[in-house]
């Protein structure tokens, strides 16, 4: 249908190789709502008559239900569904539909649809998945296990603070998601090809009509960016990262060798051969679809990074990645938060292994500290106590009068004072004392907890404030529509 300017239609080779009708599947029926609004606006405007909006607007209306053939010989979804408008209501009336505007301003106004619903359920699902972490942390501010550095166990801390600090991470993601919003709720519909249209037209009317919270001024901003699309699939990647690391330390923490926690046979695989194996494939595959969210944003900035101002048919090619990213992104929300729901926790090897590590050397450092003794010198003695405790072949708190004596040795501390200490430290002490801002104590895990919970309700109101925004303005974009056709 647009291939007027040409003496011969595309053949079945290239116009398959062209063909994005599959890919557009996913943004139909903003295809449609655009169209909508589109219409109802250039009638407003006094552009057609209302006898065409009628026959536009009932064509449109009649098309939400209908499922489109790849192999109809459209280039797109925007030219089927026009091609369809006019074999529904004439060529007369319905050839009218596509006055003012270009596919290159539709397809962006679609994507500028499709991304903010997609923001908006990730953000949810964001919500939803943070308020599983807590839940879980909430029974678990007592349960003792290792934080680490390197790999290596550095200081006693409690499952709790393992997950609000996941819970943060996760937060962050919900607040820069919550903001590309905003760069994503702006309508470029109306912008034309690249310079405007010399018919009057509303660009702000049919904004409003569809939710969007402003208009994207310069026309050939409006339609040749993609900043907004790489933006997004960027905070993806992150969203993703985080989803990635945190899989990572369940599969470490499921192994024999650490045993801290046991999957939900929901969320493994059994071994094709061996009937004793465990598999977290779920976890595995979160770590691999992170790896092709990346690749995704990579092609989009690839694509981008070569292409002069104005449309190149190469921006095509990146609806395909933003689907991938956005369908990737909600199902290891939904799958995260089941395995942490469901996960059992082994809180008597934690804090086994958190016993017999030595990891109240900080603390003893930080008790002579309180004695008026230099850190440094204070962080000598500790790792000399750890250095006999590993040779000895016993804990800290078993090392004798003698062992302690050593670890003083060249110092002015007197080795009654370290021994005293030693006797009067443990883990479950050394909670107990922690009591910095965020840090892993007792105290602080039910402030950040009340705090976080406090945090998810907030985010909730944001987000329906903005979904009802949106619902509201389609709902009175369908208002509008029924009074013309009926």
């Amino acid at each position: 249908m647009y291939r007027s300017r040409l003496g011969t239609d595309l053949s079945d080779i290239t116009l398959d190789y062209v063909s994005s009708v599959d890919d557009d599947s996913e943004i139909a029926l903003y295809d449609i709502l655009g169209s909508q609004a589109h219409s109802l606006m250039l009638f407003q405007n006094n552009i057609i008559t209302k006898n065409d909006a009628k026959k536009i607007l009932s064509s449109l209306e009649n098309l939400k239900n209908e499922k489109f053939d790849s192999s109809s010989g459209a280039e797109d979804i925007h030219e089927l569904i026009e091609s369809l408008v006019i074999k529904k209501a004439g060529m007369t009336s319905g050839g009218k539909m596509h006055t003012a505007r270009s596919r290159n301003d539709q397809v962006v106004l679609d994507i500028r649809m499709k991304i903010r619903d997609d923001i908006n359920i990730i953000c949810n699902c964001l919500l939803d998945t943070i308020e599983s972490i807590i839940s879980v942390a909430k029974n678990h501010q007592k349960t003792i296990m290792p934080l680490y550095t390197h790999l290596q166990q550095a200081q006693a801390g409690l499952f709790s603070h393992y997950l609000l600090a996941q819970a943060d991470a996760l937060f962050r993601d919900f607040q820069r998601l919550f903001e590309t919003f905003d760069r994503v709720n702006q309508s470029p519909l109306g912008a034309g090809p690249v310079g405007g249209t010399s018919i009057s037209i509303d660009r702000h009317s049919t904004a409003k009509m569809l939710g969007f919270d402003t208009v994207i001024e310069n026309s050939l901003d409006a339609t040749s960016t993609r900043d907004f699309v790489a933006e997004y699939v960027a905070m993806i990647s992150i969203l993703m990262t985080n989803l990635s690391r945190m899989s990572e330390d369940f599969i470490i923490w499921s192994t024999s060798e650490f045993s801290f926690i046991e999957l939900s046979d929901e969320f493994t695989s059994p071994s094709s051969v061996m009937p004793q194996k465990k598999n977290p494939d779920i976890l595995e595959l979160t770590r691999g679809k992170t790896a092709e969210v990346i690749g995704n944003l990579t092609a989009i900035l690839t694509t981008v990074k070569g292409l002069a101002s104005g449309y190149g048919r190469d921006l095509q090619q990146i609806k395909s990645s933003i689907w991938s990213t956005s369908k990737i992104s909600i199902s290891a929300l939904l799958i995260i938060k089941s395995i942490i729901l469901t996960m059992k926790i082994n809180e008597k090897q934690m804090k086994k292994i958190t016993d017999s590590s030595n990891l109240i050397a900080l603390d003893i450092a930080e008790k002579l500290v309180q004695e008026g003794i230099p850190f440094r010198v204070t962080h000598k003695i500790a790792g000399i106590l750890v250095q006999l405790s590993h040779n000895s072949k016993k804990s800290i708190s078993k090392l004798t009068s003698a062992e302690i004596k050593k670890s003083v040795e060249g110092s002015d501390v007197d080795p009654k004072i370290v021994s005293k200490i030693i006797s009067s430290t443990t883990v479950v002490s050394s909670l107990k004392d922690r009591k910095s801002y965020g840090s892993s104590g007792y105290d602080e895990q039910k402030r950040m907890i009340s705090d976080r919970i406090q945090k998810i309700n907030a985010c909730r109101l944001d987000m329906s404030k903005r979904e009802n925004k949106i619902a509201l303005a389609l709902e009175d974009l369908a208002k509008q529509v029924s009074q013309i056709i009926n």
